[in-house]
């Protein structure tokens, strides 16, 4: 028997070399004629952002940029952005670059279109909507934030805390692989880690609803940035492998959309909260641990599950016979891969003490929204020993 299940998604998808430069083509019935443009500076710098400000500006669109966007987004960041969609009239959105402007792309459009408190919406399925039309056009192979119904925001402190309501779907993803040919190696081997990350997460999450659309879309993703991450990071300027990438991680959104991430994400947002560490980074550096934690425990069917997915991500993963024995290979496959592509492997790597993990720990609690999805139970006291074993 098949389970029941509700499976969400972003209902039109553009990928096209070239795509972002005929943006007013695609989407500008879409977004009507007044846009709110978010971005953030580093794009701005680069130039990104030109052609698909260029394309709906020479069709007679009035364009407002907000490229106050940070890395780990800030509450204070939201809403000044909500108060230039409001100030300029929005009548749609539009937000080219990392997974930090998406989200903050999305709760703008929700919470301008809507009128409601950002305090109602967090959590799941709170947001009551209308929201504006949103389009959403990465610029990294990494988050999969234009194809999920969540935005994480940093609130008081480090905390971070999110909106998960299919309300906030964009209407249209694009995806230019273009755009991601200037992202840096680290960055690019660090987002590439991130979405292999959503895909094994969403196969083995304990979510009531883990279903067959979510498990294929995740061994897809898988195969796609497994085949193409190396030359990805190596060959920067390689169109094939910066498309795969692109479209692996948009799957890997779509799969995690569905069945959701659990305890890799949940320990891995003190890291980045409290350290500034890059999101990506941040699920690399706890990984392989996690999923040691989650395979030690025979009775939760994970480690049959990291084994089956051993295949999918590594074109020359050899049989060692038995779930365990490919679990296990599976594991040290993914802390090799971390290496071949020059991330750091350790927290003392990143320079966080060795004094910071039990607060680490505490506030990994908090995110209860993805402990509750991991296969096996996470205490306090094992969320600790999990640092421990990372750092």
């Amino acid at each position: 028997m098949i389970s029941d299940f509700t499976f969400n998604t972003t209902p039109r998808l553009v990928m096209r070399a070239g795509a972002a430069q005929m943006l007013a083509e695609s989407a500008g019935v879409c977004l009507g004629p007044r846009i709110l443009f978010v971005t953030d500076k580093g794009i701005r710098d680069a130039g990104l952002e030109r052609p698909a400000v260029g394309s709906l500006e020479a069709a007679g669109h009035q364009v407002t940029l907000f490229d106050d966007v940070e890395a780990d987004p800030s509450e204070a960041t939201l809403i000044r952005a909500v108060e230039a969609a409001r100030s300029c009239k929005a009548t749609g959105v539009v937000a080219l670059g990392g997974g930090s402007s998406l989200d903050i792309a999305k709760l703008a459009a929700l919470l301008a279109g809507s009128g409601e408190a950002l305090d109602e919406a967090w959590g799941v399925g709170n947001a009551k909507g209308p929201r504006l039309p949103l389009v959403l056009v990465p610029t990294t192979a990494g988050t999969g934030s234009e194809a999920t119904p969540v935005s994480i925001i940093t609130v008081s402190g480090d905390e971070k805390r999110g909106v998960s309501s299919p309300l906030i779907l964009p209407d249209m993803a694009v995806l230019d692989a273009t755009l991601t040919v200037s992202l840096p190696a680290p960055a690019t081997a660090a987002t590439g880690i991130d979405a292999m990350v959503h895909a094994i997460e969403a196969y083995a999450s304990r979510n009531a609803n883990n279903n067959p659309m979510s498990r294929m879309l995740a061994i897809e993703a898988l195969t796609l940035l497994g085949t193409h991450i190396h030359k990805a990071v190596s060959e920067p300027d390689n169109l094939e492998a910066r498309s795969a990438m692109l479209l692996g991680s948009t799957l890997a959104g779509m799969a995690f959309a569905n069945s959701p991430v659990a305890a890799v994400h949940a320990l891995a947002y003190p890291i980045g909260g409290t350290f500034h560490i890059p999101h990506g980074l941040s699920n690399a550096l706890v990984l392989t641990d996690v999923l040691r934690f989650n395979a030690a425990d025979n009775s939760n069917g994970s480690a049959e599950l990291y084994a089956q997915l051993g295949p999918h991500a590594f074109a020359d993963f050899a049989d060692e016979g038995g779930s365990q024995a490919n679990c296990a290979a599976f594991i040290n496959r993914l802390d090799t891969l971390a290496v071949e592509i020059g991330l750091p492997s350790r927290l003392r790597d990143v320079g966080i003490g060795e004094d910071a993990l039990p607060k680490m720990a505490s506030d990994a609690m908090k995110q209860t929204r993805l402990l509750v999805n991991n296969p096996r139970p996470v205490s306090e006291a094992d969320a600790l020993a999990i640092y421990r074993a990372a750092w």
